[in-house]
């Protein structure tokens, strides 16, 4: 299973320069999974930018894949791993949801950079 970091569902649907290495990861559905905070971060920054029916149909895409929700389990092993390592909450969370389904992570985030489990591409400027 893959997971795509909120930034990499942003980089694919504005079609930026690192569309291409997300691209694969999100169109194959069945092996897809998505963070209810990705759902979150994504269906916000579409809603502010672009408005509310492009953050629907965003969403309606992101359905598309397995849900990966946000348990309580999930929440702290996430604040552990947080404060062990110094990333953000959002980081973390992402991160912790991918391994719990032995998803690898996909991101161009570089607080994620070097982490197991996790495929990273700069992000171009």
């Amino acid at each position: 299973m893959n997971v795509v970091d909120s930034c990499g569902w942003l980089e694919y649907f504005a079609n930026g320069d690192n569309a291409d290495f997300f691209a694969p990861m999100l169109e194959d559905i069945e092996h897809l999974g998505v963070p209810s905070l990705v759902v979150f971060e994504v269906g916000k920054r579409v809603a502010l930018q672009r408005g509310e029916a492009a953050a629907r149909q965003a969403m309606d895409f992101m359905a598309q894949g397995v849900p990966l929700p946000l348990s309580a389990e999930t929440a702290l092993a996430a604040a552990l791993y947080s404060a062990l390592h110094q990333i953000p909450l959002a980081d973390s969370i992402i991160l912790v949801s991918a391994r719990e389904h032995n998803a690898t992570l996909w991101t161009q985030d570089s607080d994620l950079k070097g982490h197991d489990g996790v495929m990273y591409r700069e992000k171009k400027q």
